[in-house]
């Protein structure tokens, strides 16, 4: 079922999987902005958006997604700290 009405802030998975959130509607373009998980901007016409069979979706708990940074990425920082979720036990399966 399509959605008829983006709202900012919401999350939306599309009928591929992909995750994205609203983050700006602009009225004078009829245009939505939204954020792929993976942290890509795209848009999409107001028109178009009834058609796009959304469905709305929980916002992810892991929200390292939009970050492009891995934990390799603090090795040897002594004065960085790891930011909560790379000391996840489980990291390890990404790299498989």
């Amino acid at each position: 079922m399509a959605v008829q009405t983006p709202v900012i802030g919401q999350w939306f998975r599309r009928p591929n999987g992909t995750l994205f959130e609203v983050v700006a509607i602009d009225d004078a373009s009829a245009t939505v902005e939204v954020q792929q998980f993976d942290g890509t901007i795209d848009e999409f016409d107001i028109d178009a958006w009834p058609k796009l069979l959304l469905i709305e979706a929980p916002a992810p708990e892991d929200w390292t997604g939009s970050l492009d940074m891995d934990p390799e990425d603090y090795v040897g920082k002594k004065d960085k700290e790891q930011p909560i979720g790379y000391q996840d036990p489980l990291s390890f399966l990404d790299k498989l």
